[in-house]
């Protein structure tokens, strides 16, 4: 009888660092340049004042939505998709947002993943390695070697992972939205890293 497949909410972090065989997560610095904020996204985080952004996860998705939004700008070529499900051999489930290739239909590689959370970083965490790893599955599939990156964010803090082919992940310190400029500025080197993904030959 077949395997059924792990959904990614069922892991806990130890689950998760398991199913990724690693006992810990190693450094990463980004050193990002600052990002001037457009007039337009001034406008929308001023009219997005009136909503609230703090009681669920959906409520914070809205400031979410409106970040990734003004980071992405630049980068015709990539594409967002919420609420999209995938699967690998052994893993399933459905990551709040995925960052792939700007076509009609999502298709490997997939290249970043974020997983918007209320306030629980550590069960964030916990998704972001599993649906890293479901995202490096399916990149293998086609033999893309690249890296995977997620984040985890609850809309005012962010943090950036990197999970590489050799199977190691990085992780950053927290970055806030109280820095606008420099969050969009890692978003804006994690998005490029992406792109340059894109452009990596199969194997």
């Amino acid at each position: 009888m077949k395997a059924k497949k792990k959904n990614f909410a069922s892991f806990n972090q130890s689950q998760a660092f398991k199913q990724l065989n690693i006992s810990r997560l190693k450094e990463w610095q980004i050193a990002p340049h600052p990002v001037k904020l457009s007039d337009f996204f001034h406008q929308r985080l001023a009219r997005l004042k009136r909503f609230d952004l703090r009681s669920s996860e959906k409520a914070k998705e809205l400031l979410i939505d409106a970040i990734c939004e003004e980071a992405l700008e630049d980068f015709t070529q990539l594409k967002i998709w919420k609420g999209t499900a995938i699967e690998s051999d052994v893993l399933r489930g459905t990551p709040d947002y995925i960052i792939a290739e700007n076509k009609d239909y999502l298709d490997a590689p997939i290249l970043c993943i974020v997983e918007a959370k209320k306030d629980n970083f550590t069960q964030g965490l916990a998704q972001c390695l599993v649906e890293m790893q479901a995202c490096q599955w399916n990149n293998q599939q086609i033999n893309k070697t690249i890296d995977v990156f997620g984040i985890v964010t609850n809309g005012e803090g962010w943090k950036f992972y990197k999970l590489t082919p050799q199977g190691e992940v990085y992780e950053t310190l927290l970055y806030s939205v109280l820095d606008m400029e420099i969050l969009l500025g890692t978003l804006h080197y994690i998005f490029e890293e992406c792109g340059q993904n894109l452009g990596v030959k199969s194997d």
